[in-house]
């Protein structure tokens, strides 16, 4: 099943390779104390929050690395 925006930022963690990908582009991520917080969340709920706009994240760098992730599926 491929990842999409209503895929959950936990699911993304349990799989080695999606998590290795998303590592690439934001290193530190998976360790973030944080990111325990929004495992239960969807990537379209990640995108809607402040703290993405703040930290520059947008829905086409998020598609990027879903591609990016599928395409190694």
């Amino acid at each position: 099943m491929a990842y999409t925006l209503e895929t959950t930022v936990g699911e993304i963690l349990k799989d080695t390779n999606a998590l290795e990908v998303l590592e690439k582009y934001a290193p530190g991520v998976s360790k973030n104390p944080m990111i325990g917080l929004a495992k239960g969340m969807t990537l379209e709920n990640l995108l809607a929050m402040p703290q993405a706009k703040d930290a520059g994240i947008t829905k086409e760098m998020v598609l990027k690395v879903l591609a990016e992730i599928n395409a190694r599926k």
